[in-house]
């Protein structure tokens, strides 16, 4: 177990941190918000990590906290006039966030370090703290989930205009929606700086986009079981593909095609749904022999 451990220890690690930002991705979508702009907020978190930690010697999980609050803040912001849009135009409005906030990092060079990015950073992150913050933002999803507030968001996404008739400010929910997601983004993304010694713009591009949408619509939108199974696919399936390697690019497109064909769930919510299919067929199948016994006492 020790050696399967560190042989595959950074797959792991990848692992963990692709399952916290497939978290970030998901609370958006879970709100009818189809907001990519996970990969800014993560952006902003890593570089007040690293930033914080190499310049100002500020402690390190002070600055994963600022982090945090910085990406939730900008998330709020972000979402004063993205809240109005729907669908692909907001997006393009999120991808075109994304774009600011690279080319910020780019060009405030006396800052950020432009291309060559922000080194030195201390690598203080290893698996059990990871694993520790991915288990505490899955039982905040979780909480989430079974109160209001998650009703509210399944509500929005299903039927806005059914929500808005009860009484739901979209507004409000969609803004609330972009602070967890830039928070759980934000959080992430610290870390991250904290575990690779440097980062780059370009470590929060387009691959990273891409990446993180993956890993929620292979493995689902709305159980938390979703970016666990779409981030083990990620992780696990260039092993797998190893003998195709240079093929590995198509070899994703095409799962990726195949996944939403025919399981457009993603693959972990529909084991959720499967399982929750199967409990309600007991109850019913359970119920309606009570009854032909009933029938047949009385009778």
């Amino acid at each position: 177990m020790i050696n399967f451990y560190y042989a595959y220890q950074p797959i792991i690690d990848f692992f963990l941190l692709s399952v916290g930002f497939g978290y970030s991705q998901q609370i958006a979508l879970r709100a009818g918000v189809f907001s990519i702009a996970t990969a800014g907020f993560g952006a902003l978190g890593a570089y007040t990590v690293a930033i914080l930690v190499t310049r100002y010697d500020v402690p390190i999980w002070s600055t994963v906290v600022l982090g945090m609050v910085i990406a939730g803040a900008v998330g709020f912001l972000l979402s004063l006039p993205l809240a109005r849009l729907r669908g692909a135009f907001q997006a393009i409005a999120t991808l075109a966030f994304v774009q600011i906030v690279l080319s910020l990092l780019l060009y405030g060079e006396d800052f950020t370090g432009g291309a060559l990015g922000v080194t030195g950073i201390p690598r203080v992150m290893n698996t059990w703290t990871l694993l520790a913050v991915v288990v505490v933002t899955m039982y905040v999803m979780w909480s989430i989930g079974r109160t209001g507030l998650g009703r509210i968001f399944d509500a929005l996404r299903q039927e806005e205009s059914v929500a808005s008739s009860l009484g739901v400010n979209i507004g409000r929910y969609h803004a609330l929606a972009f602070i967890l997601s830039g928070a759980v983004g934000g959080l992430f993304g610290g870390l991250q700086s904290l575990y690779v010694f440097q980062i780059e713009p370009h470590n929060f591009g387009f691959a990273f986009m891409v990446n993180v949408l993956t890993v929620v619509i292979l493995g689902g939108r709305t159980t938390l079981l979703g970016p666990i199974m779409g981030a083990a696919i990620m992780a696990i399936l260039p092993e797998l593909a190893r003998p195709l390697a240079e093929y590995r690019p198509a070899v994703n497109g095409i799962i990726l095609i195949l996944v939403i064909t025919f399981l457009p769930n993603g693959v972990g919510d529909e084991i959720v749904f499967w399982f929750r299919r199967r409990k309600t067929a007991k109850k019913a199948q359970a119920l309606t022999d009570k009854e032909a016994r009933d029938a047949v006492t009385s009778s």
